[in-house]
């Protein structure tokens, strides 16, 4: 595993045949997603961690769109995390993610669509901190999670997967890791709502507490250090390493 993320100049390091390899960022949150279904699943895999700002030479031909996260197994690659996700699920039948009814399926990956609009919120109120965060943006957040807040409360569930997390819990669990950044960076009035998210809050504390979310989960004031530090035009993406 790659723990310095590796930029312009430098070499790929090689590949142990038969061993899965992620490219990723060790602050991106599509990354996560990836790493949390490897790790739930205790599927053997090496990280190769990329740089963003100076992008290797070689990351193209692994991820021709220059981005992370991308999955290379047996020489092949394959990018985007919604589609790796599914990939690994229908590859390494152990510990199922997504659930083995079409119908209920479907819904499940409505709802993987629906949680962009909290992606998008959350990106768009973060990228204003060095502005006036808005708090326009922070009322779509609460709108948006709303009805992830009533999905919970229908289902009866302590995970949207059942009595464990699924594959739902897992694709949306990188952003709501960074939800303590609202208020980090905004203050208390940006803060969620607990008495509206009230079944959401508690769904994020038993998250916490999953072997596979424990593997690659940060702390908000770390998350919250790196984003500033983007914020201000340097990332530190070797935050992580600096503080070893």
């Amino acid at each position: 595993m790659s723990a310095k993320h590796l930029g312009k100049g430098s070499k790929c390091p090689p590949l142990h045949k038969g061993k899965l390899r992620l490219y990723s960022m060790q602050f991106c949150p599509y990354a996560q997603r990836c790493r949390l279904v490897l790790d739930t699943k205790k599927i053997p895999y090496d990280v190769v961690n990329i740089n963003l700002t100076e992008k290797p030479d070689w990351l193209l031909d692994r991820s021709p769109l220059g981005k992370v996260p991308a999955l290379e197994v047996d020489g092949t690659t394959i990018y985007e995390s919604l589609i790796i996700a599914d990939f690994l699920d229908e590859k390494y039948p152990q510990r199922p993610l997504l659930p083995k009814d079409p119908m209920q399926k479907a819904k499940d990956k409505i709802l993987m669509e629906q949680f962009n609009m909290v992606i998008s919120a959350m990106f768009k109120l973060f990228y204003s901190y060095n502005h006036r965060m808005d708090t326009d943006f922070h009322r779509e957040i609460v709108a948006a999670l709303d009805v992830f807040e009533k999905e919970l409360v229908e289902r009866g569930t302590p995970f949207f997967g059942g009595d464990k997390p699924g594959m739902l819990d897992y694709m949306i669990w990188p952003w709501c890791e960074r939800a303590d950044l609202l208020n980090i960076l905004g203050g208390d009035q940006f803060k969620l709502p607990k008495e509206r998210l009230m079944r959401l809050m508690e769904w994020r504390n038993a998250m916490k507490e999953d072997e596979g979310v424990r593997v690659s989960y940060l702390d908000p004031e770390v998350h919250a250090k790196f984003l500033k530090s983007k914020m201000a035009g340097t990332p530190d993406y070797d935050l992580l390493v600096s503080n070893l």
